[in-house]
């Protein structure tokens, strides 16, 4: 094991480090924004965070074992790190899209449950409605000449 092999799990963890804090943060506004509350998205984005490093940092470790032989230990580095970065992009664009479509399933909720509640107050108006309408009236007193006084 080289020099070239430290530098580049060195380099491999710092990145993947970055983009996990990068998610990690981003994603709670993102997650906010959907009415979540505070606790709920510390615990989804905890749990989204670790995912993905466990991942990225597992399919480094498999880089890391691939033979690159460029004949120079400074271009192995490279494209090592290339690859890496290449599957930092589709962890980090999977983590995103994971992260938006829990967004739009909260959304979706608040929106059927807005629409429920709206409905509920527009069937017991109507009820109030029918209730009013159908109360029977008082029959108008008409005096008539002929009725006995």
């Amino acid at each position: 094991m080289g020099d070239s092999y430290v530098t580049f799990l060195v380099l491999g963890i710092v990145l993947v480090a970055i983009d996990g804090q990068l998610i990690y943060h981003s994603g709670k506004g993102y997650l906010k924004r959907a009415a979540y509350d505070e606790e709920q998205v510390g615990g989804m984005m905890k749990l989204t965070a670790v995912l993905f490093h466990l991942v990225v940092l597992g399919l480094l470790a498999l880089v890391s074992i691939v033979n690159v032989d460029t004949g120079d230990p400074a271009k192995n580095v490279v494209v090592k790190l290339g690859i890496v970065l290449l599957l930092l992009a589709l962890a980090h664009g999977a983590t995103m899209a994971i992260l938006a479509r829990i967004r739009d399933r909260q959304m979706q909720q608040q929106l059927a449950d807005q629409m429920a509640e709206e409905h509920r107050i527009y069937e017991e108006r109507q009820e109030e409605r029918q209730a009013h309408i159908g109360e029977p009236r008082p029959a108008p007193k008409i005096e008539s000449p002929y009725s006995p006084k």
